[in-house]
């Protein structure tokens, strides 16, 4: 039972550092329509700005907060080279974004070197019993409901989340209303940016980072964006939370080398049952 519960718990703070990367993914998708398959990069880049802000003894906060916002610059510069150019294709957006993910490993490389990288996270443990869980799980989880909370209040209250929504719904009438849909394609990618940027701040503590991890990232938090159709944060929370508990049951009761290969089965079942469901409709 002890087993299950620590299995358990850190499947639940995995699954939340998942649901944000995957929200990355739905902010981007639902205003652009693009897959932006550089989220991945969006974690590791501001993992290994953390990683050297820490080395140049800037305090813990500062350094993370710094990356993240990093992050999201990073994320508007994605986002100007795949859609600053109105009338991009999806499709040529989705490549460009690929690209750059590729380019970002020898940008990597340049300056942090190619050997993997972790840093420190919040010290101790709560104990009770025989169960034990780390304090950087408690603080995921912590941020997490923080960061979901703040997105409902911002798409819900304020004229830049609202404008974002209408752009989802239907750009040719924001754009009649007077909205600029590209410039709320780019809030989005600095927004997912910034999503991708705080999920590797949270989770660089737990598990080395290589210039090559992001693929991992990605295809963990695209297999929970999709629990929604890639469209509904809720959901991609609940993607992640059931992808991350899954997952660290498989790596405790079997091997964690099976890990990836239960993400893409995942993404693989629900993308069928998705197709099913449109075909009963039509």
């Amino acid at each position: 039972m002890t087993n299950f519960l620590v299995y358990l718990t850190t499947g639940i703070a995995t699954g939340c550092a998942f649901a944000l990367v995957a929200t990355g993914f739905v902010a981007i998708h639902r205003v652009t329509r693009v897959v932006n398959f550089a989220q991945g990069v969006f974690a590791i880049m501001a993992g290994f700005m953390a990683y050297a802000l820490l080395r140049a003894s800037v305090p813990h906060v500062l350094a993370e907060a710094i990356a993240v916002a990093g992050a999201a610059g990073i994320g508007l510069i994605v986002g100007v080279v795949a859609i600053g150019k109105r009338g991009t294709p999806p499709l040529a957006s989705l490549i460009i974004t690929l690209g750059l993910g590729i380019a970002s490993y020898a940008l990597i490389i340049v300056i942090w070197g190619d050997q993997p990288i972790s840093i420190d996270g919040v010290r101790g443990s709560y104990r009770n019993g025989g169960f034990s869980m780390q304090y950087q799980y408690i603080l995921i989880v912590a941020v997490t409901a923080l960061t979901f909370a703040g997105l409902a209040l911002f798409f819900g209250r304020t004229y830049i989340g609202k404008a974002l929504t209408a752009c989802a719904s239907n750009p040719y009438a924001a754009r009649l209303a007077g909205i600029n849909v590209t410039r709320m394609g780019l809030i989005a990618f600095a927004l997912g940016g910034a999503l991708g940027g705080l999920a590797g701040v949270l989770i660089t503590p737990l598990r080395q980072i290589g210039f090559d991890s992001d693929v991992e990232i990605a295809i963990n938090g695209f297999a929970a964006a999709i629990f929604g159709g890639l469209q509904r944060p809720g959901t991609a929370l609940v993607g992640g939370l059931v992808l991350g508990i899954a997952e660290a049951m498989v790596a405790g009761y079997f091997r964690a080398s099976y890990q990836t290969g239960m993400a893409l089965a995942l993404i693989i079942v629900i993308m069928v049952w998705q197709a099913s469901r449109r075909t009963e409709i039509e």
